[in-house]
Parts: structure tokens; C-alpha cells; sequence
């Protein structure tokens, strides 16, 4: 398991496949199957990049669609999922 301290966004990232996201009004619930450990994904943009981190080369990359001011926060989040393995590095 990654710990937020070993997060490293120059990496690609990608959603656990033991992780299913549920579509809630203000984001998502994300389940692992493997730890039992469950996520809120309070933000809707948040889950879309969790949904497509498996399509950039690193997370770097795939916050250049997040508003400048808001990566900072989205990084925070990032970290938090993989230091519960809700994501996991390529």
C-alpha cells in the first residue's frame, strides 16, 4: 500500500480495480473490495480524474484539465486515495 508521504504525482496513477465508484449526488463513494475501506469523493470533478488517471502519463498530466487555483486540493485528495489504496501507481 502506498502512504501519502511515497505519493509521488510525477508517476502515472491509475484506479485500483479491487475499487468500484458509486455515482452520488455530490460525487462518489469509492469501495475497496480487498481493505473494505470506504472513500467519499465529495467533488464531481475529483471523480472524473479519478476515473482517468489510467489515461495520462502521470497525474502531473492529468491535473492540466484542473483549474490552477484547485490542484493543490485535488493533489491532497489524490494523496488520501493512495495511502488507502483507492489508487495505485502504473
Amino acid at each position: 500500500m502506498t502512504t501519502a508521504a511515497e505519493f509521488d504525482p510525477s508517476l502515472g496513477y491509475e484506479l485500483n480495480p479491487q475499487v468500484a465508484l458509486r455515482p452520488e449526488p455530490f460525487g462518489a463513494l469509492a469501495y475497496h473490495f480487498g481493505n473494505r475501506k470506504l472513500s467519499f469523493l465529495k467533488v464531481p470533478e475529483l471523480v472524473e480524474l479519478v476515473r482517468g488517471l489510467g489515461e495520462h502519463a502521470s497525474v502531473e498530466d492529468a491535473l492540466l484539465a484542473v483549474p490552477r487555483e484547485r490542484r493543490a486540493s485535488f493533489r491532497r485528495a489524490l494523496a488520501s486515495l493512495a495511502a488507502s489504496d483507492m489508487i495505485r501507481p502504473r
